[in-house]
């Protein structure tokens, strides 16, 4: 594998503008956890700093998105700027050149990434961390009425959707979350605080039970925090068709049309394709392919990281895909892309599980931590907050996202005291 590799960093004679490239040129598709991530640990290293390596981060947003927090915007528990920094602003004192554009295709044995703009890049490593996107279901109606809930446009759209039901006459807002993983439950739970008597939230699922993938301690913790919102569950229930202020539900043999002056859609994600002129060894998830060192099968100068890797966890199983796998996933890219550029041996990577956070409302959450502790209420949402805003990207966007929170605090105190 060393020896493909050294191999596969010599430039290529028939690609005279690499071959002239003074510096090894690190092009990494996508912008979340999985690529912003791992441009930002390779500046721990000597070996991809500005004056050795050339580091190009390609998205097409121009702010990155700290999805774990995207809850709070709908609160105003948080501002835009403080989980969805601009890349130009994260990156300004790195070594990386931030691209804003959409990958029209790569090509592998060129080396080259064309973009949708006209402009062609070559490389010399490669980083995929396409990520995921919604997923729809041929549900009728599900395009045009169902919300999703996955992006900063999303939630600028529920919020404006939320303000326009307030200034109705009608006095209670009938809102359905289909979807009852993570995202379903903490959004559930985030809107009946928010809106409180206004609004009747009912939370629908295909399963047997909520948050079907964690331990029993976190499903009993959100569904208490359910239950004293007033949120109704609708378990092994799916939507048959969708309209403007009704769903049709599906519960067993039994069909039946249920108010829903907004339907939220929570239910899934689906990694984005391959956007290669060839194709690529993938899973039946359709993962790419990847050696335990998340290189890229049959191409040692590509690695992948995020939701599109195939990751085995130190426990045996598949890692899941969030944004704790990816920006675990990304230091260990980091570390052999500069092991890669030095000449030194790659490491594997394996997912070490570090335990679940959810948001179950306005100042609570439920924080269960691989050694079997399981916090909830307000303590548990400053550990949430406390964790999440000492991973944030870069440590210049950390220090002003906590000297806002204590000028905040401060001028609460300052009030109260007056």
């Amino acid at each position: 594998m060393d020896s493909e590799l050294r191999q596969s960093q010599r430039p290529s004679d028939a690609n005279p503008s690499r071959a002239a490239q003074p510096r090894p040129h690190i092009c990494i598709l996508g912008g979340g956890f999985g690529g912003l991530y791992t441009a930002v640990y390779l500046q721990k290293f000597r070996a991809t700093r500005r004056d050795r390596v050339k580091i190009t981060l390609i998205d097409r947003d121009q702010q990155f998105l700290f999805t774990p927090l995207l809850y709070e915007l709908i609160t105003h528990e948080l501002q835009t700027w403080e989980i969805a920094p601009f890349y130009q602003q994260l990156l300004a004192h790195t070594s990386v050149q931030f691209c804003q554009d959409s990958v029209q295709g790569v090509n592998l044995q060129a080396r080259r990434v064309d973009l949708e703009q006209g402009q062609s890049l070559s490389y010399d490593y490669l980083v995929v961390a396409t990520g995921s996107q919604t997923r729809y279901v041929d549900i009728p109606g599900l395009k045009e009425y169902g919300l999703p809930f996955r992006t900063l446009v999303d939630a600028e759209r529920l919020k404006l959707r939320l303000h326009e039901l307030e200034l109705r006459s009608q006095p209670k807002t009938s809102i359905l979350i289909i979807g009852a993983g993570p995202s379903g439950v903490e959004l559930a739970c985030k809107l009946a605080d928010q809106l409180g008597r206004r609004a009747q939230i009912t939370l629908a699922d295909r399963g047997s039970q909520i948050l079907e993938p964690f331990s029993d301690s976190l499903r009993r913790a959100a569904s208490r925090a359910l239950t004293r919102r007033g949120v109704e569950v609708l378990l092994q229930t799916s939507a048959e068709q969708i309209e403007a202020n009704r769903t049709q539900l599906k519960t067993g043999d039994r069909q039946f049309w249920y108010p829903a002056d907004l339907l939220l859609w929570t239910a899934g994600t689906q990694l984005r394709p391959w956007v290669g002129y060839s194709p690529i060894s993938q899973s039946e998830q359709g993962q790419f392919l990847t050696r335990p060192t998340l290189q890229l099968q049959g191409h040692p100068e590509v690695f992948v990281v995020g939701d599109v890797a195939t990751v085995q966890s130190r426990r045996g199983g598949p890692a899941p895909n969030t944004a704790q796998a990816a920006y675990q996933a990304a230091d260990r890219v980091a570390e052999n892309l500069n092991a890669a550029i030095t000449g030194k041996k790659l490491k594997p990577f394996h997912y070490a599980h570090l335990g679940d956070m959810l948001t179950l409302g306005i100042g609570s959450a439920v924080v269960d931590s691989s050694l079997g502790l399981t916090l909830t209420g307000k303590l548990a949402a400053i550990a949430r907050r406390g964790v999440y805003t000492f991973r944030l990207p870069t440590w210049r966007h950390r220090l002003k996202v906590v000297r806002h929170l204590l000028r905040s605090g401060l001028r609460q105190i300052w009030r109260w005291r007056r």
